[in-house]
């Protein structure tokens, strides 16, 4: 729950994409803490103080130049319960190209709350910031994150091999995307 009122960036149906506020640091720590949250991030879970650095570092967040990211709190409309986050990064601004991403609460796995913040978001990126193409890489094997993208219609573009490295063990990436004019002659087709 939170007390501190975010100005949303989108809504859905059932959620509003809004920037994280203070109050939400339990719930955000809460799961960003699991072990298993990590698996297909290659990276292990932060220390205490990290968490809350990187958690503070993304209150305040922009989209303009080439790395920069928009992090948006997902909460559930009915009860204001932070269920994770969505991001937009600017992967190269001259080309008007954004990655997508998302972390979920496993807690809420499931319900296609993944699939209907990533389209919201992928939606809010083209038609607010002007976006050309928005992708997302993924690790092959998280069949839930591949789930989310096939379901919004984004086209696998590769798989590139053992492209990267965890705790000594090779993972394959896939990347998908979709462009903007591709989106929305989509939007009747997509899934929610």
């Amino acid at each position: 729950m939170t007390s501190t009122a975010a100005k949303p960036f989108a809504s859905t149906e059932r959620l509003t994409l809004r920037g994280f506020v203070p109050e939400d640091f339990e719930a955000y720590s809460a799961y960003r803490s699991l072990p298993g949250i990590y698996r297909y991030l290659y990276s292990d879970p932060p220390s205490p103080d990290e968490m809350r650095e990187r958690f503070d570092a993304g209150l305040n967040t922009r989209l303009s130049e080439d790395g920069d990211i928009l992090r948006c709190a997902v909460v559930r409309r009915e009860d204001d319960t932070l269920l994770g986050q969505v991001s937009l990064k600017v992967a190269n601004k001259a080309a008007l190209q954004a990655e997508v991403g998302y972390i979920f609460n496993p807690a809420y796995a499931g319900k296609g709350y993944a699939t209907e913040a990533a389209e919201a978001i992928i939606t809010l990126g083209f038609e607010k910031f002007g976006f050309h193409r928005i992708f997302a890489r993924l690790d092959a094997k998280n069949a839930g994150s591949v789930g989310v993208v096939e379901r919004l219609g984004l086209r696998r573009e590769a798989l590139l091999i053992e492209s990267d490295r965890f705790n000594g063990v090779w993972g394959d990436e896939c990347v998908y995307a979709v462009l903007s004019r591709e989106w929305v002659a989509r939007a009747p087709n997509r899934a929610r």
